[in-house]
Order: structure tokens, then sequence, then C-alpha cells
């Protein structure tokens, strides 16, 4: 079972509402999702939980790129939700997927990516296979939230069955969040 709802910063405070993740397929469908809920390009995080095993942050401002916090990469693996968060980028590795790269430069909002890198451009060391597996534990941008009220080693610290609310209340939304759970 999972959680997830969008936080969306407005004049007046947060909104949140309860979104469905089914039609998402990429981190790009998850950011212009966020960019709906938006007002004026402020803010808006998108929060999931899966199961008490992990949680993650997308925060998205405007067009910028999104910004992503996993609490267990590993554990969001297995997860289909969960595989939407962990780009190759974030996962640092090559795109299996040609047309992956270009959504991702694409994110900028410009019409053309810039090339994609050929596989003579840059060599990495480390085998084929590490590509594959998540990190175990948190990965991406701890300090996502750290304007917003919450410290990147406090995000580090918090543990899956209580992190939405934890952040909530850093937000001061938790009336909100409670309201959609």
């Amino acid at each position: 079972m999972y959680f997830a709802a969008l936080l969306a910063r407005t004049e007046d405070g947060w909104e949140a509402s309860d979104t469905e993740l089914d039609d998402v397929e990429t981190l790009a469908d998850l950011a212009e999702l966020a960019r709906e809920a938006a007002t004026d390009d402020e803010t808006v995080l998108v929060c999931i939980e899966q199961e008490g095993a992990w949680f993650g942050v997308v925060r998205v401002d405007g067009e910028d790129d999104p910004r992503v916090f996993v609490s267990d990469a590993a554990a969001a693996m297995r997860s289909s939700y969960g595989e939407i968060l962990l780009s190759d980028e974030l996962l640092g590795r090559e795109p299996e997927d040609p047309a992956a790269l270009d959504q991702l430069v694409d994110l900028d909002g410009t019409e053309e990516g810039e090339p994609e890198p050929g596989p003579d451009d840059e060599e990495e060391g480390g085998e084929a296979g590490d590509s594959e597996a998540a990190p175990l534990g948190p990965l991406g941008d701890a300090s996502l939230l750290t304007d917003l009220g919450l410290e990147e080693k406090s995000l580090l610290s918090l543990t899956s069955e209580d992190a939405l609310s934890e952040i909530a209340d850093a937000l001061g939304c938790t009336d909100v969040l409670e309201a959609v759970r």
C-alpha cells in the first residue's frame, strides 16, 4: 500500500491533495503533475510513502528541474512508485533507453535537448552489474526542504513510519496533510 500527496504552497499557506500515481511513468510526468497543482510557480512537494518501508519527496519549483530525496533507495527500487523517483541521473548511471535522457534534458522546457553522450564520451569505472542495484539507505538531495524549515540532518534521521507527519510538522501543514490521508 502506498500514500501519495501533493503539497502546494500558496500565498495563504499549504494546500494538500492526495494523488494517484497510476498514470505517472517517469519523473518528468511526476514533475508535470506537480506543476499543474502549483499557483504562480510556487513550490510543490510530492510526498510518497510505501508501506512504511521508504518515503520520497520530490520538490518542484516552477520550471526548475525536480529535486528528489528517497529515504531508502534499495527499498524504493523494489516499488513501481519508487522507480519513478530513482532516475538514472539520480542513480548515477547511463540511461538504458535513449528517450529517457531526452526526458531529463527536456525538463528545462527547451524544445531540443543537448546531444546524447556516446559510449566513447566518458568512461567511468565499475562493472556493468553495479549500475543495476540501488544503494542501501538515503539517496538524493537531503537539503531540498532546508529553506522550508527541515534541516538536512533532520530529514536524514526520519523513519519511514513517521516521515510525512514530521515533514508536515516542519512545514506547518500537519492538518492539511492529515485531512487527505
